[in-house]
């Protein structure tokens, strides 16, 4: 039997990358509101009363709207996978990032509800987890983050501004230290102090790169780029979409080089010498850092092999 899907907001990015990535499957129906009643609450809570899950690419405020239509809906409500910020943190929802640890996947596939993670915080998160869980890195370790990602990552707005050719070739972003994705970054990847986080976009449409900086001297014990490395392939081993890869020996990344696929590649950039470290994620923002990883959410939820 197919599985109903209704994806709740499919015109915007994450949305659109959902559907392209769904089209042709013959093991799920793709159910719609017209448009004349995108609006309609009660004709939206029909469908969702219909459906075995809906995926919602809204804003924070009416994905939240969305789930209490589900609630109203009691035993008849589907699972719910939010692509919002909404509820990546929210009590009773399990956090979609299948690679997180060795159990996370199978949570997915049981959970009701999956929150989406978000898309800088699949790099850092990745980089940082494996590293605190083996001991290697402190959880109260002051750390920087830096990234930049492509402009389809900033909304509607934001894509119009770099497509008109109005907005600037490279701009820093949320300077205030208050970015949506750091209570996250900081929940999943178990650190107990905010990161320094500075995102930035650059004039490309989409690809990311997020790295951290480490001096390894000023960490309590004593390690080597060889101990990360090895750290990272023994946590992802088995994980379709994230990679550990050996660093170029250019020292130089391009952050489009995993455009249009849902893979994530982790790099370690070493001088022993001056025993510092630069550790980098690279994935495309539309990918694994949003639809992509709604896809493979998706396929663990309903028990899918795509």
């Amino acid at each position: 039997m197919k599985s109903k899907i209704f994806i709740d907001g499919d015109s915007g990015t994450t949305g659109l990358g959902i559907r392209d990535r769904l089209s042709g499957r013959t093991d799920l129906e793709l159910i719609a509101l017209p448009q004349a009643q995108r609006k309609d609450l009660s004709a939206k809570q029909q469908v969702l009363s219909e459906v075995d899950l809906t995926i919602l690419c809204l804003p924070d405020d009416a994905a939240k709207e969305t789930v209490a239509l589900c609630d109203a809906l009691g035993t008849k409500a589907p699972r719910i996978l939010d692509a919002s910020t909404a509820h990546r943190t929210a009590p009773g929802w399990v956090y979609g990032f299948p690679e997180l640890c060795a159990y996370q996947a199978q949570a997915i596939a049981s959970a009701h509800r999956v929150a989406n993670v978000g898309c800088y915080a699949t790099g850092a998160i990745a980089l940082l987890r494996p590293l605190i869980d083996a001991q290697l890195l402190p959880s109260s370790y002051p750390l920087a983050i830096n990234a930049v990602s492509g402009y389809s990552g900033g909304g509607r707005q934001m894509i119009e501004s770099y497509e008109k050719g109005e907005a600037a070739a490279f701009e820093l972003y949320s300077l205030s230290h208050q970015h949506k994705h750091i209570p996250e970054i900081m929940a999943y990847a178990r650190l107990e102090k905010p990161p320094i986080f500075a995102p930035s976009v650059g004039n490309f449409r989409q690809g990311m790169l997020v790295s951290i900086p480490l001096a390894l001297d000023a960490l309590p014990i004593k390690i080597t780029a060889s101990d990360l490395q090895e750290t990272y392939q023994r946590h992802y081993h088995a994980a379709p979409h994230v990679h550990w890869v050996a660093a170029p020996p250019t020292g130089r990344l391009d952050a489009l080089a995993l455009n249009n696929t849902d893979d994530m590649e982790l790099f370690v950039f070493s001088n022993e010498a001056l025993r510092q470290i630069i550790l980098v994620a690279r994935l495309d923002n539309l990918g694994k850092g949003a639809s992509g990883a709604a896809v493979q959410n998706l396929n663990l939820m309903l028990k899918k092999t795509q």
